[in-house]
């Protein structure tokens, strides 16, 4: 399984980006795709993440209202709309995948396959 995350970069307090996580090397049914984030001495935190089946989503309380995932199955790739973004959003983006069979496999920490980081930072 491959997980490529791309998309990331620098905006202003307020701006907006959007990440993206091409998935390869299986099919996803019944898992979910998400992404975390870690800012510098800070652990990995949970950020987004749906259903590939379903399209369920889950977010984390400190970007609900802000941020928007989304995925398109006919390309395997799952986005994170990211607006209002806040210099607290700095931290390296990670997307990642899980087989989901209970609510708290959304949430993480576990999930099985990891892609490589993609650095956003939001200046004030």
């Amino acid at each position: 399984v491959q997980l490529q995350a791309s998309g990331g970069g620098l905006v202003q307090a307020k701006g907006s980006l959007r990440l993206s996580c091409a998935a390869s090397g299986r099919t996803f049914s019944n898992y979910a795709i998400g992404w975390f984030r870690q800012a510098p001495a800070k652990e990995r935190e949970f950020v987004a993440t749906i259903g590939w089946s379903g399209g369920d989503t889950y977010y984390a309380d400190s970007v609900k209202g802000r941020f928007t995932i989304t995925g398109d199955n006919s390309k395997n790739t799952v986005y994170l709309q990211m607006d209002s973004l806040k210099p607290e959003d700095t931290a390296v983006y990670y997307c990642a995948a899980t087989h989901v069979i209970s609510y708290s496999d959304y949430l993480g920490p576990n999930y099985d396959y990891w892609g490589q980081g993609t650095q956003v930072t939001v200046s004030s």
